[in-house]
């Protein structure tokens, strides 16, 4: 059986002048797909088996490749646009055709240039097309542990709930908006910690290092922030966590923290008018 979007071994039926005609050992009244000559190895005979990739050419028929696209039916790849139409997006996959990516299947604002994760599926007219709704292909199977380091790929963001994540492009991750500093956009490429996991298997993620770890680039920030404002800033452990988050893009609990290294080593003071740097860095 022939399957569209599979790598998959089809025998060579029959040579023409275009190239070779190719069917799976078993056809059960399926048409021959064709390889093209240019991708014809010289040496093949009628009866041989080739590896090759199937898809749709531009007039919709069934076709082959001995290319190796980014991504195959149901896999997940990061991938590049490279054309926006009215119709929708299209999208570098490794093969002459381009893999369409309809608006209905993206999520935010996708552009031109710009990189998003993306799975491949078959749509109700019998074409492969690509979608930036992932969920349903990521697992909860992932070998972290807590504390471990990661890298993933921004795939959604939900303002209750914050930025969803496919470490290493194939487990379910979250940031939850407790964690999550800066500003991102879906497409993002981000390092994280894993900060714990859930009994389904899932990932809660964090930008930041574990406390003590980050407690020290915590602390370079606010001097880095205190140099900029001529030695002083006005925050306190009784600002806000917002006016903090604002200023500073940390958490309150971090702020405390930080400020408390630098009051020990000396390098600030704090008054009634905020923080005063007292030694200069650098």
């Amino acid at each position: 059986m022939i399957e569209l979007g599979k790598i998959q071994n089809l025998k060579v039926i029959r040579k023409t002048e275009i190239g070779v005609y190719l069917n799976a050992q078993d056809p059960r009244g399926e048409d021959d797909i064709l390889l093209p000559k240019k991708q014809v190895p010289s040496d093949i005979q009628v009866g041989d088996e080739i590896e090759v990739f199937v898809y749709k050419d531009s007039e919709d028929r069934m076709i082959s490749t001995v290319r190796t696209p980014k991504v195959i039916l149901d896999g997940l790849a990061v991938l590049n646009v490279v054309e926006i139409t009215k119709i929708g997006a299209f999208l570098d996959w490794g093969l002459e055709k381009d893999l369409f990516l309809p608006f209905k299947q993206q999520v935010g604002e996708v552009e031109k240039g710009s990189s998003y994760l993306v799975s491949v599926y078959i749509d109700k007219s019998d074409r492969l097309c690509a979608t930036m709704k992932v969920y349903e292909w990521l697992s909860s199977e992932s070998p972290y542990k807590e504390n471990n380091m990661a890298e993933g790929t921004i795939y959604r963001i939900n303002e209750d709930y914050g930025a969803f994540v496919a470490v290493d492009n194939k487990y379910h991750g979250l940031i939850p908006n407790k964690e999550l500093f800066g500003t991102y956009k879906v497409g993002d490429t981000v390092e994280v910690r894993i900060k714990k996991l859930r009994p389904d298997g899932k990932l809660e993620l964090s930008l930041r290092k574990q406390a003590f770890f980050q407690m020290e680039d915590d602390a370079q920030k606010i001097i880095s922030k205190l140099e900029l404002n001529g030695g002083a800033l006005l925050l306190s452990d009784k600002s806000s966590p917002e006016r903090i988050k604002a200023d500073l893009d940390m958490s309150k609990a971090a702020f405390k923290r930080a400020i408390g290294k630098l009051l020990k080593e000396g390098t600030i003071k704090i008054t009634d008018e905020g923080i005063h740097i007292t030694i200069k860095i650098g």
